[in-house]
């Protein structure tokens, strides 16, 4: 059955459809610019807006509203937020240099984060290096698995990423307003697969779709190609490594030493804020798909069979927008009240601190200023989640790109330790010491080498490695599997294998008494794309003023932006004021607050504007009363409101502001409102 959204789609298509005929007929028949001929056209349009509404603020689509890119990108390039990188040289793709007001932006938006993050849950914080010996990313499976599916136009030689072909294409189709609702609830759902094909079944659909290079010929299948830019380390040209495409194989391959710092205690978290390089195929999107960029990363290490959280009581009744696996391939609609404690209990969310992180990053992206309506977390589908993932989920932010993941939240259990435990031959394993002896289940697996060597051949190790590291439960899983159909998958880094009762020759969990549990730590990890996150700030902070929609205001929480306060004295000419004005700049420095002095001839009003611009919060101005009663007015950037304020409270004032420790309403409440002209 049709839902109500589908059905609406359908009924005003129709009318549409017999509005066109009844046009067209009248162009016939009718006088031009006949009364008759005008109200069709007029109903025609008011249909066609409908039907856009319709669809937009449907589940079919979004509903959700973004900014003004063009307007946004100039003051983005004409304020020096972000520029391209070399660009006196042409500049180079993928790379973009960072001017004051977007350092000062990321420098509060990783303070915040680390506020967060680190303080908060008492993380130990790492710096590692940027450079990685080919060893590392070979053992953590990036040499062979970190690339993206590539197509090639013959006639141009430019390298196209082919999910981003299929994803625009889709896209041109979805600008039909009179496209069928089944058609359109296909093509989102390729749409939201597009980058989990494989490549065989990505040039289906590319096929399918007509996608075609330059040449007006169809491009060939999909191949990968390795995302890492190599080098080599040292001067003799022996041993090749690569720039970081990720912060986090340096907190893994340093997890035994944080555990003894840690003193042994478990779980524990690791983060690192650091650099991150992807030699991209074809970047787009400015921050969004950049070949260099800002990350922070979370290890967070747990004993596999104890996946709660302490403080999980704190957010289980946080309803976040959820957009699980079945409704991406279902009817296409996120949960948005369904409590994180309900979602965990229904195995929605599989463990409560995977969940504990959603909710801890969802509290912070609205912290820094993302809007809250513009969130959610999707679950990694099947096809894309990697073979060792338990849940995998993609905070994602809705902009004028679309729906963009910017953080991604994965269970990776324990590949990661497990990896560099055999490649190093260093025991990664952390202990739990009981104060009475336990017992604990223990399994014990036999195997017909010599089948599992003549069936799998080189891939022998693979399966045996992966039924080797299932936990309790997936082991009695494996062997009721067994026993029922003499056969079973198994999934492992060099794909999925069937296993056979002869291969797999006996699965038997036993009792032991303990005292001391040697266990492998899975890891949860919160990934962030800080590049990605400052764009969307950017973006939703963007907005024009009614009576001048050239110009914008980057309405920047104070917690973040760049500048919390602009000083300027009212007359450029007069020297009192002029000394009041560095007395106030004085003092805010002193207090910590970042501002800016603007001692232009220009107006009072264009100077508001320029500092609207790079969205700083409030404005300070030495006038004309300031040396009779030694007060100042206090601008607010979104309001406009200006209040009256002694010189002497004025940085103290703006410091509470800024820090969040008082609100505009109530700065309002306790001074002198001032009358301000329109």
């Amino acid at each position: 059955m049709a839902s109500k959204s589908s059905s609406d789609v359908e009924l005003v298509q129709a009318q549409l459809a017999k509005k066109k005929a009844e046009v067209k007929t009248l162009k016939k028949t009718a006088a031009p610019g006949s009364a008759e001929m005008k109200k069709a056209v007029r109903e025609l349009k008011e249909l066609q807006k409908a039907l856009t509404d319709i669809i937009k603020g449907s589940g079919i689509s979004n509903g959700l509203e973004s900014c003004n890119r063009k307007l946004l990108d100039k003051l983005l390039t004409r304020r020096m937020f972000v520029v391209p990188s070399f660009d006196i040289y042409g500049g180079v793709k993928g790379l973009y240099d960072f001017g004051p007001p977007a350092c000062a932006l990321k420098a509060n938006v990783i303070a915040a984060w680390r506020n967060h993050f680190i303080l908060e849950e008492s993380m130990l914080e790492l710096d590692c290096t940027n450079l990685t010996p080919f060893k590392v990313l070979e053992t953590s499976g990036h040499v062979a698995k970190f690339s993206d599916l590539m197509v090639k136009d013959l006639s141009t030689g430019e390298c196209l990423r082919a999910d981003h072909l299929l994803e625009k294409a889709i896209d041109k189709q979805l600008e039909d307003i009179e496209l069928p609702v089944t058609k359109r609830e296909e093509l989102e759902h390729v749409r939201a697969q597009a980058d989990a094909y494989s490549p065989k079944e990505l040039h289906e659909q590319m096929l399918k779709l007509k996608i075609v290079g330059s040449d007006g010929k169809p491009f060939g299948e999909p191949f990968p190609f390795n995302l890492m830019f190599g080098t080599q380390i040292g001067p003799e040209g022996g041993r090749q490594g690569f720039l970081r495409p990720e912060t986090a194989q340096g907190m893994f391959v340093n997890f035994k030493k944080c555990l003894e710092y840690n003193g042994g205690k478990m779980p524990f978290a690791a983060a690192q804020v650091g650099i991150g390089f992807r030699n991209e195929i074809s970047p787009r999107a400015g921050l969004l798909r950049a070949r260099e960029f800002p990350m922070a990363e979370i290890e967070h290490f747990v004993n596999p069979e104890q996946k709660d959280h302490p403080k999980f009581k704190r957010v289980k009744d946080i309803c976040l927008p959820l957009f699980p696996q079945a409704n991406q391939l279902g009817d296409g609609k996120t949960l948005k009240e369904l409590p994180l404690g309900k979602a965990v209990t229904d195995g929605v969310v599989n463990n409560e601190t995977l969940a504990y992180f959603m909710a801890r990053t969802y509290l912070f992206l609205v912290k820094v200023g993302v809007k809250k309506t513009h969130i959610r977390f999707r679950q990694h589908l099947k096809t894309e989640m990697a073979h060792y993932a338990s849940d995998c989920w993609d905070a994602e932010i809705f902009l004028s790109y679309g729906w963009v993941e910017c953080v991604g939240i994965a269970d990776r259990s324990c590949f990661d330790l497990t990896m560099h435990a055999k490649a190093a031959k260093v025991d990664m394993r952390a202990e739990q010491r009981f104060k009475e002896k336990q017992f604990i289940d223990v399994v014990t697996k036999s195997y017909n080498k010599k089948l599992l060597g003549k069936t799998f051949k080189r891939n022998q190790k693979a399966v045996k490695e992966s039924i080797e590291e299932m936990d309790v439960e997936e082991s009695k899983a494996l062997e009721a599997k067994l026993a029922a159909d003499g056969k079973a998958t198994v999934k492992t880094c060099a794909g999925d294998f069937e296993v056979t009762r002869e291969m797999v020759t006996k699965i038997v969990v036993s009792k032991k008494g303990v005292d001391v549990l040697k266990f492998l730590p899975g890891v949860i990890e919160p990934a962030f794309g800080v590049g990605r996150i400052l764009y969307a700030i950017m973006e939703h902070s963007f907005y024009t003023r009614a009576e001048d929609k050239a110009k914008g205001v980057m309405a920047f929480l104070p917690a973040v932006a760049p500048v919390k306060c602009s000083v300027f004295a009212l007359s450029h000419n007069d020297e009192k004021m002029d000394d009041t004005v560095q007395n106030v700049v004085s003092g805010l420095a002193t207090r910590s607050i970042s501002n800016r002095s603007d001692a232009s001839g220009v107006s009072i009003g264009k100077r508001y504007a320029r500092t609207d611009e790079i969205g700083i919060p409030f404005a300070i101005t030495v006038d004309f009363e300031t040396a009779s009663n030694q007060s100042v007015t206090v601008r607010e950037r979104d309001t406009r409101k200006q209040i009256r304020v002694p010189v002497c409270d004025v940085c103290d004032l703006i410091k509470d502001l800024a820090e969040g420790r008082c609100t505009w309403e109530s700065a309002c409440g306790k001074f002198k409102l001032v009358e301000v002209s329109a």
